[in-house]
C-alpha cells in the first residue's frame, strides 16, 4: 500500500497533484483548492451537475491517499442517517440481560446502554475519527437536496468540526476532514453556512481544456472523432435545453462512440447515440431534422 502524499505547497504542485490523476483544472479552481488545503477550510463548489464537482473529491482521495466518506444528500436526511444512530435493539437484549441478572441500578445501565458499542456511526460522524492515513476526504454531495434543517445542522461540523450526542457527549476530529461541499443549485445554500466555507463555481470547460479530458479519458478515440464530439457538445450548450450536457455525458458519449468503432460524427450515429448525451425526451425532440444537421454541419466543418 502506498503511502500518503502530502499537501501541495503551491497552486502548480496542486495542477500537477490533480492532472496526475485525470482531472484537468482550471487554475483558478487549483488555487481556491490549494488555499482550502492549507487553510483547513471547507470547500464549496457549485455548478451545474456534471461539470466535475463530485470528481473533485475522489481525485484528492486517490492523489493524497485518504479515506473518501461521501455523504449523499436527499430530501429528507436527518440525524439518524447521516450522523449517528442507537442500536436500539442491542440495546433492548442489553436492558433485558441486566433485568435477569438482577442489575437494575438506573445509572449504571443508562450509562451502559449509551456507550460507545452501541453507537452507530454515519458518515459525518465517521469522518471525525482518526485515521493513519491522516484525516479523511468528506464529500457532502448535493446539499441543495436536502431539507434547510438538515443544512443548518451542519454548522456546528463544519465551524468547529464536532458533533454533540446528547446521551454520549461531544465527539471532536482530533485532526479536521478535508471538507468538499457540492451544490447543483436547484435552490440557495444559506449564507450562514457559505460563510464557513471557500466558494468556487465549477463552469463548463472551454472547447481546448474538454477536448483535452476527453484525450485524456477516453484514450481509443481518434483525434479527428474527438475534435468533433467536443465541437458538437460546444455547439449544444448554445442551445436552449431543459438540461445541457455536463462534462460527464461528453465522456459517456465519446466512450459510447468509440464503443461502436465510430470514426467521425454522421447524422445516422448522432440520432442512435443521442440518448447518451441528452437525458430528457423534450431536449432529444429539439435536436431532430434541420436542427441537429445545422450542429453536425458546423461540428464536422473541415
Amino acid at each position: 500500500m502506498s503511502l500518503p502524499a502530502k499537501i501541495p505547497v503551491s497552486v502548480d504542485e496542486t495542477l500537477t497533484l490533480l492532472s496526475s490523476h485525470g482531472y484537468l483544472a482550471e487554475r483558478s479552481l487549483a488555487t481556491v483548492l490549494f488555499l482550502s488545503l492549507r487553510m483547513g477550510r471547507p470547500l464549496f463548489l457549485e455548478g451545474e451537475a456534471g461539470v466535475g464537482k463530485t470528481e473533485i473529491a475522489k481525485v484528492l482521495s486517490a492523489a493524497l491517499g485518504r479515506k473518501l466518506i461521501r455523504l449523499q444528500c436527499y430530501e429528507g436526511l436527518d440525524v439518524s442517517s447521516a450522523v449517528y444512530e442507537w442500536n436500539s435493539a442491542s440495546q433492548m437484549i442489553a436492558i433485558r440481560l441486566a433485568e435477569a441478572a438482577g442489575d437494575t441500578d438506573r445509572d449504571t445501565l443508562v450509562s451502559d446502554i449509551f456507550a460507545e458499542r452501541y453507537l452507530i456511526k454515519r458518515p459525518l460522524l465517521q469522518a471525525l475519527e482518526p485515521d493513519a492515513a491522516g484525516a479523511p476526504i468528506l464529500l457532502i454531495d448535493e446539499l441543495d437536496r436536502a431539507d434547510e434543517a438538515f443544512e443548518a445542522y451542519l454548522l456546528e461540523i463544519l465551524s468547529d468540526f464536532q458533533v454533540t450526542i446528547p446521551e454520549f457527549g461531544t465527539v471532536k476530529a482530533p485532526s479536521p476532514p478535508i471538507v468538499i461541499v457540492t451544490s447543483n443549485r436547484t435552490r440557495e445554500i444559506h449564507d450562514a453556512l457559505k460563510r464557513r466555507c471557500l466558494y468556487h463555481w465549477v463552469d463548463y470547460p472551454n472547447a481546448e481544456r474538454e477536448l483535452a479530458i476527453v484525450k485524456s479519458r477516453v484514450p481509443g478515440i481518434s483525434a479527428k472523432l474527438s475534435q468533433q464530439v467536443v465541437t458538437f457538445v460546444q455547439a449544444l450548450r448554445d442551445q436552449d435545453f431543459y438540461k445541457s450536457p455536463g462534462v460527464a455525458e461528453t465522456l459517456d458519449w465519446a466512450t459510447a462512440l468509440t464503443e461502436l468503432d465510430a470514426r467521425a460524427l454522421t447524422p445516422q450515429v448522432v440520432g442512435d447515440t443521442l440518448g447518451a448525451l441528452l437525458k430528457y425526451q423534450d431536449d432529444i425532440a429539439k435536436m431532430q431534422g434541420d436542427a441537429l444537421q445545422k450542429v453536425l454541419k458546423d461540428a464536422t466543418a473541415e
